[in-house]
């Protein structure tokens, strides 16, 4: 393993796995990602959303092999999104399990200065993989007992999958801890979906279409009417946007409150800086829209200042 990467724990995050001769069809009818181009060496970010398009959960789906797929997402929502699937399942030759115990994940974070310098993290051996570290984005390497996908160029990162039966990885990278993953996937603008704000948001509200999360040209899907509709008819005027705060502040998924030039903000994901200050991103009414409704304000009447950072996408016009 190369010394500049960090391993992060995720205990947080858990493993949804659907297998079966259906398995494939059966979600292509439940996401929003065209899962006819997942493979063994490619993985997909999907929205899973209810009939009004807003998002019950993000997953990222891998292949394990054909009809055997993986899902990673919050731990927290795997049995709500196990039991929602399983209403539609119907004669559907296919069987959904909350395999979250029997996987370890975690998370591999290389240097931001030697992405700088290089472009993109050259291949590394990781334990017992079979392959390198996949250096394509969304690309997979397998191994006996893991699975290793590229989710983000710079920094580059992986999502690493150990079966948690077997011995932990070797040489797995120097210890860090989950808040300098959370901190670097808030900077890249990285939508995510917890309990709080499960269904909470429509999809492009959480930029799906800017990440790669919506295929368009595919099939119908659970929500797509209304976010084909957002997506072909209208502009959406609210959408997630990356803050820090003033003053040192204490934000999680789900708060909601109002800026100080007036706009309704609702907490998508949010971390402390060193120095107290809070990073978040957020739904709120895009700055050139004044005219957007406000999500909510706080109870106190307070007003929130904030700077508004950067992007690393454009947002879709």
């Amino acid at each position: 393993m190369r010394s500049d990467l960090s391993t992060v724990p995720f205990d947080a995050l858990g493993v949804l796995r659907a297998r079966g001769p259906d398995t494939l069809s059966f979600l292509q009818g439940q996401l929003s990602n065209d899962l006819t181009r997942l493979g063994a060496d490619r993985s997909l970010l999907a929205g899973y959303h209810n009939p009004q398009g807003r998002v019950i959960a993000l997953l990222r789906v891998l292949q394990l092999a054909p009809g055997d797929l993986l899902a990673v997402l919050p731990r927290e929502l795997v049995p709500t999104v196990i039991a929602r699937l399983s209403k539609f399942v119907l004669r559907a030759k296919v069987k959904l399990v909350d395999e979250s115990q029997a996987w370890r994940i975690s998370g591999l974070l290389a240097g931001v200065e030697e992405d700088a310098a290089v472009g993109a993290v050259q291949p590394a051996a990781v334990g017992n993989l079979a392959a390198a570290l996949p250096a394509a984005l969304d690309s997979v390497a397998h191994g006996a007992d893991a699975v290793a996908v590229r989710v983000a160029r710079q920094p580059s990162r992986w999502l690493l999958l150990t079966s948690a039966s077997g011995a932990p990885l070797p040489d797995a990278g120097v210890a860090a801890p989950a808040e300098i993953w959370q901190r670097v996937a808030i900077a890249a603008g990285e939508p995510q979906v917890f309990a709080a704000t499960s269904e909470e948001f429509v999809a492009q509200m959480l930029n799906l279409d800017a990440v790669g999360a919506i295929a368009f040209d595919k099939g119908c899907y659970t929500g797509q009417e209304v976010i084909a509709r957002a997506h072909y008819r209208g502009r959406v005027k609210r959408r997630m946007q990356r803050f820090v705060a003033s003053v040192p502040q204490a934000l999680k998924p789900g708060d909601a409150g109002t800026l100080t030039d007036g706009r309704g903000f609702k907490v998508v994901d949010a971390v402390q800086r060193p120095d107290g200050r809070c990073e978040f991103l957020a739904v709120a009414p895009l700055i050139e829209d004044e005219s957007a409704p406000a999500i909510s304000a706080t109870s106190s009447g307070e007003r929130l200042a904030a700077e508004t950072l950067p992007l690393p996408y454009p947002l879709p016009s």
